[in-house]
C-alpha cells in the first residue's frame, strides 16, 4: 500500500479537488490510501460555530448554512466543463447524491450542536470541527468515482480507535490496527485525517498536524511502502523562502534530522507523524501536488542530510526571560523545579534555555497569552527581567560563514552553541 494525504490547501477549492485528480492520474491508483483534510478555512469557520454557540448566540446555525452553501458553490463548480474531464464523468458527478451526503452531514451537525448537554468545550470541539473532514472527504470521493476512479469512502472514527482526551486523543494502537487491516487492506480508500473515536462512539481529534498523523497511523497499520504528504510547495526547504534567500531543497533528510528540525521550529513534519513511521522503516515523501513528478523530499532513515547545508529556521514574537535567585545563591535543581512548574502552569513553549551557576535564561512562546501569570508566579520567589518581541535564530549545521551573517547588524542577547546546532536570540 501507498498512502497518499492531501491537506485542506490542496482541496480548497473545485480547482484543487481536479488536481487532485490530475496527481492520481499521473501518480497511479494501485494499492493505494488517501487521506483528506477540510477545505481551506472551513475549520476556522467551524469554530467560529462553536465560539458563537458558547455564546448563546443562535446565529451560530446561520453560520452552518453558510459553511454548507460554500461547499455547495464548489460541488455546482465541479459539474462545469474543465480540461481533462469528459462530459461523461461530469454527468456521473451531475447525478452522484454529493448534495444529499452534504445535507445529512449538515442536518447531523445541527442535531448534534442543539442535543448538545456538554458543557466540556474540547468535547464538543471535537464533535463540530470533524464534519469539515467529512464534507470534504464525501465530495472528493464523489468527484474520484465519477472520473473512473472507483474509491471507497471509508469513515475514519472507524478506523482510529482513542482515548477520550478531546482535542489529542492517544490512539489505541492494537485496536486500531486491527480495523485498519479489516476495512481496508488491499483496496483504493479515502477517509479523513485528524479524526477518530473513543469506546463511546464519540468523534475525537488527534492534535496538531493530525492529518499528517493520520496517514502515519494507516502506513504503520498496512506496512505500507511509502506515505506522500502532497503541498502547495516543491519539498522541504533549508529555511523559510519569505524570510531567507537562496534556499535549497532539502532532498533527503533523515527522521532524526526531521524530529530536531520540528523541534527547533521549522515547518516541517511533526515529530509524532514520524514516530510510527520510523519504526517500521517506512519513507515519508513531501511533494508538490502541483508538480507531482518532481522527486519533492524524502523523509527516510538516511545517515546524512542530502544535500549537506545549513538550515536555518525563525521563530518571532518570542520572550527572553533571564530568572536569577534574590540572595545570588545557586539556580539548583530544586530552583530549577519551580521554574518549569511556573512555565506549565501558563503553558508556554520553551524554545531556548540556558543557566548558570546564579541564572537561568529561556526564550519563551506565549501562545496562549499568559506572559503576565508567568511573570507572577516567578517573582514570588526570583529575581526576573524580560525582554517581549524577540526573534530566535537556530542554525542547524552552522559554519563559521553562516554564523556572522547571522549575526551582523543584529543585537543579539543570548548565544548558545552545540556541535550541530546554533541559537541566537535577538532583539529586532
Amino acid at each position: 500500500m501507498r498512502i497518499y494525504k492531501f491537506g485542506g490547501a490542496s482541496v480548497r477549492d473545485a480547482a484543487g479537488v481536479r488536481n487532485v485528480l490530475s496527481v492520481l492520474r499521473t501518480m497511479g491508483t494501485d494499492q493505494l490510501g488517501i487521506v483528506v483534510s477540510a477545505m481551506g478555512k472551513t475549520t476556522n469557520a467551524l469554530e467560529a460555530v462553536i465560539a458563537s454557540y458558547e455564546s448563546n448566540d443562535n446565529r451560530y446555525l446561520n453560520l452552518i448554512d453558510q459553511l454548507h452553501e460554500e461547499h455547495i458553490a464548489i460541488v455546482e463548480d465541479l459539474k462545469l466543463p474543465a480540461e481533462g474531464i469528459d462530459e461523461e464523468s461530469l454527468l456521473r458527478f451531475r447525478e452522484s447524491d454529493i448534495n444529499k451526503d452534504l445535507k445529512a452531514i449538515v442536518e447531523s451537525l445541527k442535531g448534534e450542536m442543539l442535543r448538545n448537554k456538554s458543557r466540556n468545550y474540547s468535547f464538543l470541539y471535537d464533535q463540530v470541527v470533524s464534519h469539515g473532514e467529512l464534507m470534504s472527504s464525501k465530495i472528493v470521493a464523489a468527484f474520484l468515482n465519477a472520473c473512473d476512479i472507483p474509491v471507497k469512502w471509508k469513515d475514519a472514527r472507524q478506523l482510529i480507535m482513542t482515548d477520550n482526551k478531546y482535542r489529542d486523543a492517544t490512539v489505541d494502537w492494537e485496536h486500531t490496527e486491527a480495523q485498519i487491516q479489516k476495512h481496508c487492506a488491499d483496496e483504493l480508500f479515502i477517509t479523513q485525517g485528524f479524526i477518530g473515536s473513543d469506546e463511546n462512539g464519540f468523534t475525537t481529534t488527534l492534535g496538531r498536524e493530525g492529518s499528517d498523523y493520520t496517514a502515519a497511523i494507516l502506513a504503520y497499520s498496512l506496512n505500507a511502502s511509502e506515505v506522500s504528504i502532497w503541498k502547495d510547495v516543491p519539498g522541504v526547504l533549508n529555511a523559510d523562502p519569505r524570510v531567507f534567500n537562496n534556499t535549497v531543497l532539502l532532498e533527503q533528510i533523515p527522521y532524526d534530522e526531521a524530529i530536531e528540525l520540528a523541534f527547533y521550529g521549522a515547518s516541517v513534519i511533526h515529530p509524532k507523524t514520524l514516530q510510527p513511521l520510523q519504526q517500521k522503516k517506512i519513507p515519508l515523501k513531501v511533494k508538490s501536488f502541483l508538480k507531482p513528478l518532481e522527486p519533492g523530499s524524502t523523509i527516510t532513515s538516511s545517515k546524512s542530510l542530502v544535500p549537506t547545508t545549513p538550515c536555518f529556521i525563525v521563530r518571532k514574537n518570542m520572550v527572553f526571560l533571564k530568572i536569577s535567585s534574590r540572595d545570588f545563591s545557586f539556580i539548583g535543581e530544586k530552583s530549577i523545579s519551580d521554574i518549569f512548574h511556573e512555565l506549565s502552569e501558563s503553558k508556554m513553549q520553551v524554545g531556548l534555555l540556558q543557566n548558570s551557576a546564579i541564572s537561568f535564561s529561556l526564550c519563551v512562546e506565549d501562545k496562549y497569552g499568559r506572559i503576565d501569570t508567568l511573570l507572577e508566579g516567578l517573582e514570588e520567589k526570583f529575581k526576573v527581567s524580560h525582554v517581549a518581541g524577540v526573534s530566535l535564530y537556530t542554525i542547524r549545521h552552522y559554519s563559521g560563514d553562516t554564523i556572522q551573517e547571522m549575526e551582523d547588524g543584529k543585537n543579539v542577547l543570548l548565544k548558545q552553541r552545540t556541535q550541530e546546532t546554533l541559537q541566537l536570540v535577538v532583539e529586532e
